[in-house]
């Protein structure tokens, strides 16, 4: 598996992503073995979710700053966040997001409350869908609203700067219920196996 090649070169850890009821059953049956066998161990499924369009709020959120990201300050708060939300080292996040190539297609957003960064959202546009990532919340600053507001926010950027409805993610099991109020439905299961 050349992935396995590159990383383990270079001491790094790594994920794998598979879209399960895109692989045939006997495919799907052996993936896990496959997998094992490279050094890579299941760790969690994801409901794969697609929304035609995004319904309203049932309640109302609250009002937040929400910045886009583009300066210093804005790029650690969002990789900050990320590091404590997705339990990633901070170094790994500014590896990934200290590029500027990465902000050519990737539009990000940090909401703040009195000043505090505390909500992320990020979105890509690919495929006639706008892909929505990095969905976080501060753990102290959860239920209150803050994640789907930025969500919001970056969902209606994205879809007024490119014309484009539909909507897809990768949901956690936290996030799954929020999303199904908002009008995603689960097309398909998202196996990651790490290393």
């Amino acid at each position: 598996m050349l992935p396995s090649v590159h990383f383990d070169a270079r001491g790094i850890e790594w994920a794998y992503w598979v879209c399960d009821d895109w692989l045939d059953a006997r495919a799907r049956r052996r993936s896990r073995q496959i997998f094992e066998r490279h050094g890579l161990r299941h760790t969690v499924d994801l409901p794969g979710m697609v929304a035609e369009r995004i319904l309203p709020p049932v309640k109302q959120l609250p009002n937040l700053e929400i910045r886009r990201v583009g300066d210093r300050a804005t790029r650690d708060a969002f990789c900050a966040i990320g590091s404590v939300c997705f339990h990633v080292p901070l170094p790994w996040f500014r590896e990934v997001f200290d590029h500027d190539s990465v902000w050519d297609r990737f539009i990000a957003w940090v909401g703040y409350a009195d000043e505090e960064p505390v909500s992320t959202t990020a979105t890509v546009i690919g495929a006639g869908a706008v892909g929505v990532y990095n969905v976080a919340t501060m753990p102290e600053r959860q239920m209150r609203g803050y994640g789907e507001t930025v969500m919001r926010h970056a969902v209606a950027d994205a879809q007024r700067r490119h014309g484009i409805n539909q909507t897809i993610l990768q949901s956690t099991p936290a996030g799954h219920r929020l999303y199904q109020r908002m009008g995603f439905r689960t097309v398909t299961n998202v196996a990651v196996y790490a290393s």
